[in-house]
């Protein structure tokens, strides 16, 4: 997995730190890890500082000032890594609901199958979904069916947030423009990547929700998914 870089926001994911760190470097020697953590209370970023002694150039951190949302943290994460030389560059979570054994598979439909964005999908074969409630399941799955309608794209899971994307996506994007801050920015990058016609290709994985910390899903976040994808979709036509 040469030239990858991993990029993991937190808040409050003391729990998790340690581990998601370990276990992302325990399948490649070579694959890099950048934290961006939003000032956590609870002093993640000075755990991540810890071990950057025992991972010397290739755990890295960034702590922004305050909580400001999943996409800006990835928009800030995304920069970091166009301002190195990495050709595959990671979007995961900390809470291990993303399998860090499943790095690979995403690297290699990029490295190897030709993809551009490869999708960690619960849904292209069915729902993979373990822990979570029926209802959330639900929401979950549904939401995917109605941004494809709406939107046009063929992606089964387009609000998953385990994605590889190659350098060149990214450097395409117009990151300044990218609107959305929460669940809806995971939606909003796929539908870019689509516009510009790149080739996106789904893995299937299993997603297991956390066991430990909290989520930090809330009803603001869904009503940006399910709004904006409407607007986004309509500015999209006017652009043409």
């Amino acid at each position: 997995m040469k030239d990858t870089i991993v990029i993991i926001p937190t808040y409050n994911e003391i729990e998790n730190i340690e581990a998601i760190i370990k276990a992302v470097f325990s399948q490649s020697d070579s694959i890099h890890l950048l934290i961006v953590d939003d000032n956590s209370p609870d002093l993640t970023a000075l755990k991540v500082k810890e071990l950057q002694t025992d991972f010397p150039d290739r755990l890295f951190l960034e702590t922004r000032k305050e909580k400001s949302g999943l996409g800006t943290a990835y928009i800030y994460g995304f920069k970091w890594c166009l301002d190195k030389t990495y050709k595959y560059i990671f979007e995961m979570d900390a809470d291990f609901s993303h399998n860090p054994k499943d790095l690979i598979k995403l690297y290699n439909a990029c490295h190897l199958d030709g993809a551009d964005l490869s999708i960690g999908s619960r849904y292209v074969t069915g729902v993979n979904v373990v822990n979570w409630p029926m209802s959330r399941v639900l929401m979950s799955y549904c939401a995917s069916k109605y941004v494809r309608i709406i939107t046009g794209m063929k992606v089964h899971d387009t609000t998953a947030g385990y994605v590889c994307y190659k350098r060149q996506v990214l450097e395409t994007i117009n990151l300044d423009a990218i609107k959305f801050i929460g669940y809806a920015f995971q939606i909003e990058m796929k539908f870019k990547a689509y516009l510009k016609q790149f080739k996106i290709i789904e893995v299937p994985v299993i997603f297991t929700d956390r066991t430990k910390g909290e989520s930090k899903l809330s009803s603001s976040i869904i009503s940006e998914a399910i709004f904006g994808v409407i607007s986004m979709k309509l500015k999209s036509l006017f652009k043409k």
